[in-house]
């Protein structure tokens, strides 16, 4: 059995410097500016401090710069693949620029969002990423008050008066609604996260519900169902739409997990998807890509996201305020998979234009070759484009 070689005394990065060779100069910016060193010279300089065991003393640093080279993240849950990835984009982002990462969940509750707030406020961060719009005046008063940068995101507030990286939640529920009308459905049930607290999920049934609207087709009460976003909440909420005297023939999913529980529910009863009913998601998940069927979704670049959000807090720690906020504009695309198809009574139509067209070409004795089926994201695990573009608005 090895035993571990104890670690030196650390002292100062003075002594530290003297006995490695690299200047005090190089390893405290090293420390505290690390993109500016060549990445050699930042390598060696790393390894030397760790080998020496040296922490910077953070109360003293901090009392020196007023900055604490920390960030703060706070996000409505740690049970969402989507916030998880959010957040990995932009811990790598603000790591490789030499800062930490402080991180809080607020169970959808601004009244928790509120006090976990004040909590990273009182330990020094410099910069505080937030999800959606919902919360009280006393976060923006407190962050305000303080002089600490902040973004919110998973939406696109070209009117707000700090930054905000995201899309239109209502408009891309109303293209996923749109794009299911335009294949020929007209018997819709809408599967949705809560929407106290959430902006997003209230959005979202907006926007299912104005592009049904604009088609001439009712939402009643009883097709749209609130559920926590879990697999088993989503099973209940579609076995009650197929208990409906008439189920739906689409069901449109608030996020990616919803769908997968509806998808479950019709598979236990063994219902043909989408042969019988077809189900849309939102996010584009990895589980989305790889369950069978996969799920029609929208697909949200959420690690782009995070570096997006970084890339703005970090920004600020650098740049003096000067004219309007930046707004970054995220393009969300429509993924379509083995989970939507035409509704039955329009498929049989088609088949039977088919039936009698090739009949008809029979007749006269022509050959008719097939056509090549074209290739689409129905099979594909990854989308085919994404793109973003930001604004100072």
């Amino acid at each position: 059995m090895t035993t571990r070689k104890p670690l030196p005394p650390p002292g100062t990065l003075k002594e530290v410097a003297d006995r490695s060779g690299i200047s005090a100069a190089t390893l405290s910016r090293v420390l505290n500016h690390p993109d500016l060193v060549r990445p050699e010279l930042r390598a060696r300089a790393e390894t030397v401090l760790a080998e020496a065991g040296y922490v910077p003393h953070g109360a003293a640093r901090s009392l020196a710069s007023r900055k604490t080279r920390t960030m703060g993240a706070i996000v409505p849950t740690v049970d969402s693949a989507l916030f998880a990835k959010i957040v990995d984009g932009l811990q790598q982002t603000i790591q490789a620029r030499g800062y930490q990462l402080l991180f809080a969940s607020n169970n959808y509750s601004p009244a928790r969002e509120a006090a976990e707030v004040r909590a990273l406020l009182e330990r020094g961060i410099d910069g505080l990423m937030l999800v959606g719009t919902v919360r009280g005046p006393e976060v923006y008063d407190m962050l305000r008050q303080r002089g600490v940068p902040f973004v919110t995101t998973c939406h696109y507030d070209a009117t707000a008066a700090w930054p905000t990286v995201g899309w239109d939640n209502a408009a891309e529920s109303e293209r996923i609604a749109d794009y299911l009308l335009d294949i020929g459905h007209r018997r819709f049930g809408v599967i949705a996260g809560q929407a106290k607290d959430n902006d997003r999920a209230a959005e979202r049934i907006a926007g299912f519900r104005r592009a049904l609207q604009k088609r001439g087709i009712a939402l009643p009460p009883e097709r749209v169902t609130e559920r926590p976003y879990t697999v088993p909440e989503a099973r209940h909420a579609m076995a009650a739409l197929l208990r409906l005297p008439e189920p739906p023939t689409a069901v449109m999913c608030g996020n990616d997990i919803l769908a997968y529980g509806a998808l479950q529910e019709c598979l236990w009863r063994e219902l043909r998807v989408p042969e019988q009913i077809s189900i849309t998601g939102f996010d584009n998940i990895e589980m989305a890509a790889h369950c069978r069927p996969g799920i029609t979704t929208l697909h949200v670049p959420a690690f782009e996201l995070g570096e997006t959000a970084a890339r703005l807090l970090l920004d600020a720690q650098t740049t003096a305020p000067s004219g309007p906020p930046e707004h970054a504009f995220i393009e969300l695309e429509l993924i379509v998979r083995g989970t939507t198809a035409p509704p039955p009574a329009v498929e049989r139509a088609r088949r039977a234009r088919a039936s009698a067209s090739a009949t008809s070409t029979a007749s006269t004795g022509s050959i008719v070759l097939p056509h090549a089926t074209a290739r689409s994201a129905a099979s594909s695990t990854t989308p085919l484009h994404v793109s973003a573009r930001s604004a100072r608005k």
